[in-house]
């Protein structure tokens, strides 16, 4: 799900991201309600409405950009007080005004609040924000009253086994549309977050979503969905566009290098999208240089393209019965893309093989 932080995925129209044949679009609840205000886009007739995208939406709950965001926050047992990063103004989200928003904001499906600690936190940390957590998932789960709109759980509970247990347990407890795993790719090492994916998603109910929230790079949505995950979400496909860098099947290709200025073929030979068929790797380059805002369209929208094609073989591949053959050649192309720890076929392999024992 490309990332549209603001009401809208940088860039790119509702018309450019149809054309990349994304299914979902995520909105940003933290944003959107303090810019325009939820009250402005319920009026209108809500998200879809006002941004002109048809296809299916989803809002976070705004917690991650409370707790990662907020230059002054407060966190007690009714809800969390910040400031707005925009005017520093004060404000309290409630697990109750978080779902009110996103039944205002009229997304398809809507999240709880949840609390996501940082990587390093201690065990006790952990322990008492993921209790605090499941608490306010009954809230929200409560408050929510749309019949229109799902609403998701959030496992939490770090990298700890027993803790991710707990949450698992009080999570499904609650019963929700779908299930999201939080807490992981904030920092802490790939395997780790791997093994710890791996010891929750099995454990989700196959017949719901299973969302791996905050994950965007080639690499990791490869072996998240072969750990299970059906739905992910990240910035960095439009980040890095924004950077001039493209997700390519050869790997990642940084625009601003001079060994492009004179590279006349097209930025992927494998991609359709309209600025591999339309433009050279020379212009895109050139674009990208001058910082003209026409590259940052056309990098964005190749590089939207590129993951929801990816998206798409890796579904077929399922259906074919040959993902873990896919999987493992599409990465030996990339090499490691996201600049962190490559693929490592023994632990994947060990993974796997201990998931399809359980």
């Amino acid at each position: 799900m490309p990332v549209g932080t603001k009401g809208t995925v940088k860039g790119l129209t509702a018309g450019d991201l149809h054309s990349t044949g994304i299914g979902v679009v995520l909105g940003n609840t933290y944003h959107l309600y303090l810019r325009p205000g939820a009250d402005l886009i319920r009026e209108v007739g809500g998200l879809h409405a006002f941004t002109g995208w048809e296809g299916p939406m989803l809002t976070d709950s705004g917690g991650y950009q409370v707790f990662s965001l907020a230059r002054r926050r407060k966190i007690s047992e009714r809800g969390v007080e910040f400031s707005s990063v925009y005017d520093g103004s004060s404000h309290f989200f409630t697990p109750e005004l978080t779902t009110r928003v996103q039944q205002d904001l009229g997304a398809d499906v809507a999240m709880v609040l949840d609390e996501c600690p940082p990587a390093n936190a201690s065990r006790e940390y952990h322990a008492n924000s993921l209790r605090r957590t499941a608490r306010w998932a009954k809230r929200c789960k409560e408050a929510h009253s749309r019949q229109d709109q799902a609403l998701f759980g959030i496992v939490q509970g770090g990298l700890y086994p027993d803790l991710r247990k707990e949450s698992l347990r009080r999570t499904l407890e609650l019963g929700f549309s779908g299930y999201a795993v939080g807490g992981l790719s904030v920092g802490e090492p790939r395997e780790e977050m791997l093994q710890t994916l791996a010891a929750v998603a099995p454990k989700l109910p196959d017949e719901k979503p299973r969302y791996f929230m905050g994950i965007g790079d080639p690499v990791g949505i490869l072996q998240v969905v072969a750990l299970g995950v059906d739905m992910f979400d990240c910035v960095l496909p439009t980040r890095l566009a924004r950077h001039g860098a493209a997700l390519t099947a050869g790997g990642r290709v940084n625009l601003k290098n001079a060994s492009y200025r004179r590279d006349f073929g097209p930025l992927d030979p494998e991609c359709s999208c309209e600025a591999c068929n339309s433009y050279s790797r020379a212009y895109l380059s050139h674009l990208v240089r001058e910082n003209e805002l026409l590259a940052h369209r056309l990098v964005t929208l190749h590089n939207v393209h590129f993951v929801g094609e990816l998206c798409r073989q890796a579904r077929a591949a399922i259906f074919e019965g040959c993902y873990e053959e896919f999987m493992k050649a599409r990465i030996a192309c990339y090499g490691d893309p996201a600049g962190r720890v490559a693929f490592r076929h023994g632990l994947m392999d060990a993974i796997i093989r201990q998931r399809r024992n359980d």
